[in-house]
């Protein structure tokens, strides 16, 4: 089993689905596809260059949206079925690719890869390259041991402070996992991270675009976008990901 390429998904709803998009191209630097599927909810934020995108979108019918991760690997079905004996549940099965739930209940994808390969750039200091697991307590040990085995060879480590563990993929890969232990027990969720040369100078650039401040924490500041979905900007650097 092998994971050739990772999308980060920004998930909202769909009523403000134009809103999420016009933002999150904006943040990135990067142009909408074609829209696709039956109600036109899936799009793809490509970027210039010779890049190959790595950020997708997804207007949701139900729920405030998030944020979940697709990897892109050679067999999806040896995938999906590595997947299942770490104890992940198949959400859903469609041609060629599948919906799957963590343990926790955290839902990402398989899908085929088509030979991405080339990183896209930092754009204006900042770079969306993280997604943050956030697991209630209860299942935050679990969730680890099954992350840290579906990623196979990347590097698993501890974080910054004692409620954060570091999936570090590969070098050339997009898009690295954080898992955050809750201080409280609720449903695991997902939000978008992006490491930021400047968190303030970044900070500033999304008020301008719309988005919202909603808390300071000791090395990130918590932001809600226009269609009010929550991220975070973090002081690592945008070309390594690693903390200061």
């Amino acid at each position: 089993m092998s994971i050739r390429w990772l999308y980060a998904f920004v998930d909202r709803p769909a009523a403000s689905f134009g809103v999420a998009h016009a933002f999150w191209t904006a943040v990135t630097g990067t142009r909408l596809s074609e829209f696709r599927g039956e109600r036109g909810e899936f799009v793809t934020l490509l970027p210039g260059g010779g890049a190959d995108a790595c950020v997708k979108a997804q207007g949701v019918g139900a729920g405030a949206g998030g944020a979940h991760l697709d990897f892109a690997v050679d067999d999806v079905p040896e995938f999906v079925e590595s997947a299942l004996r770490l104890g992940a549940g198949v959400a859903a099965e469609h041609e060629g690719w599948a919906v799957l739930r963590s343990p926790a209940g955290q839902v990402f994808c398989a899908v085929p890869w088509h030979g991405e390969s080339v990183r896209p750039p930092v754009v204006r200091g900042s770079r969306l390259d993280q997604v943050c697991l956030d697991v209630p307590p209860s299942a935050y040990d679990a969730e680890v041991a099954f992350w840290s085995a579906l990623s196979g060879t990347w590097r698993s480590h501890r974080g910054s402070l004692p409620e954060f563990h570091v999936l570090t993929p590969p070098p050339g890969l997009p898009i690295r996992i954080l898992l955050q232990r809750l201080g409280e027990e609720r449903p695991a969720s997902a939000h978008l991270d992006l490491a930021c040369a400047d968190i303030e100078a970044t900070r500033a650039r999304h008020e301008e675009l719309g988005a919202g401040f909603v808390a300071q924490g000791s090395d990130w500041t918590v932001m809600r976008d226009p269609a009010g979905g929550t991220y975070c900007l973090t002081g690592r650097d945008p070309e390594t990901g690693r903390a200061g």
